[in-house]
């Protein structure tokens, strides 16, 4: 039985993702298609910290 469990892949293992981030209705994982104004109003933006 411990062998099934080493041998057992968690989900999502192996699998590499971005980070997708909503910015102004859009949804974006980079922001070089951004123009200047609106990269200046992501760098603006206040960050909540979370509890």
């Amino acid at each position: 039985m411990e062998k099934d469990i080493k041998n057992k892949k968690m989900v999502g293992e192996g699998v590499k993702f971005e980070r997708i981030r909503r910015i102004t209705g859009y949804l974006v994982g980079t922001l070089d298609r951004f123009n200047n104004a609106k990269k200046a109003e992501v760098n603006d933006r206040v960050t909540h910290a979370t509890k």
